[in-house]
């Protein structure tokens, strides 16, 4: 599995969004993807809207950003396409973590080798892995510097899953959680962490044991929470659930790049195996509590809410928001987080309503720009 890393410009980002495929008549996941995706082929002139391995999943991406603006406007240009599109054929598409009342037995592959090789190696767990997630990609010089990378973002895993946390219900029920897609990724045996290892022959050599044990062919084949990506040049964090609106993603896109701009340019951080022996409880917070979780600073012991740490990172971080065209998300970021947020906007609509096909719709609506500004901070 030895694999050359394609050097790229540093510090350019992608974005790649998960989307739901709904009905209108239920707000349950349908089978539309295909007819989405003919319907919408050659319509967008940015990114791309790509085929998932679920039937009810299609995936947005742009193409290398220099920054938070060019990010946008391709994720504007690609949602009025899909929207467009899905209106079209009497459809709807929406963001979040989950659908709050799918079932998982109801899933089915969709026919393609690696959907089909994926649902002989994981049985059933891969038919509970219709999950919507953001993925950043950051573009890094070589492999060294993208492993790096990898555990200096490591320290903040938490930070992106308390940003974009919206997944509070799983099979028709309130989970308590946050973020409750992340509990269907951490059975898979290639799950959690990428090994501590910062040089990439030593990875490379690491990556062929596992290719030895059947379990993995490529690096798609592991879910960690951030993953190098060496055909890129980047390095790809992957533990976001899919957010309400494409500006929360573009602005959670920003705060990811200039943390990169921190690390490349400027603080190098003390890397060692043992920062990862509370990276689980942080992440449990994030996944559990949101912004409202607690986390300790690996460096100190101290202990804030994820909602301050984010805060004050922000203020850290401001010269290379300035520099890097950033400063638009990071106000856009502030000002979120002087609210209660996504999970308690979509808990309201629900406790209101009694009806999880209303929290759907109302996804539908903030996705598509209905609404550009709801309760709770989400707009």
């Amino acid at each position: 599995m030895t694999e050359d890393f394609i050097s790229s410009t540093p510090l350019t980002i992608g974005i790649e969004l998960e989307v739901q495929v709904v009905s209108t008549h239920d707000f349950g996941l349908c089978p539309q993807a295909r007819d989405l995706l003919r319907q919408t082929d050659g319509l967008h002139t940015v990114g791309a809207i790509k085929p998932e391995t679920g039937q009810s999943m299609v995936e947005l991406c742009t193409g290398v950003c220099s920054g938070h603006a060019q990010a946008l406007e391709q994720l504007t240009l690609l949602r009025d396409a899909l929207v467009d599109a899905a209106d079209f054929l009497g459809i709807a598409v929406c963001g979040g973590g989950t659908n709050p009342f799918h079932y998982w037995f109801d899933e089915r592959s969709n026919g393609s080798p690696r959907s089909e090789h994926l649902m002989g190696v994981y049985g059933y767990l891969y038919r509970q892995f219709t999950i919507f997630g953001q993925h950043v990609h950051v573009g890094c010089p070589d492999g060294d510097t993208a492993l790096h990378l990898l555990h200096s973002l490591s320290w903040y895993v938490h930070h992106f899953i308390a940003l974009a946390a919206c997944s509070p219900f799983s099979q028709g029920h309130d989970t308590g959680y946050a973020c409750s897609r992340l509990n269907n990724v951490a059975p898979f045996p290639l799950s959690g962490h990428a090994p501590f290892i910062l040089t990439w022959p030593a990875f490379c050599e690491y990556m062929e044991r596992m290719r030895a044990t059947g379990m993995a062919a490529t690096l798609k084949d592991f879910y960690w929470d951030i993953r190098p990506s060496p055909g890129y040049g980047t390095i790809e964090v992957r533990v976001m659930d899919t957010p309400l609106t494409i500006e929360l993603a573009a602005a959670i896109g920003a705060y990811i790049q200039c943390l990169a701009a921190l690390f490349l340019n400027g603080e190098a951080l003390p890397l060692s195996e043992s920062n990862y022996e509370i990276y689980r409880v942080n992440r449990f917070s994030a996944c559990r509590h949101g912004l409202d979780g607690v986390a300790i600073d690996v460096r100190t012991g101290r202990r804030s809410s994820i909602r301050d740490e984010i805060l004050a990172m922000l203020e850290v971080l401001a010269p290379h928001a300035k520099s890097l065209g950033a400063e638009l998300a990071f106000a856009y970021l502030k000002e979120r987080l002087q609210r209660s947020g996504t999970v308690n906007w979509m808990r309201d609509i629900h406790n209101e309503s009694q009806s999880l096909e209303e929290v759907v719709r109302q996804q539908c609506r903030l996705w598509r720009g209905e609404v550009s500004s709801m309760p709770g901070g989400v707009g």
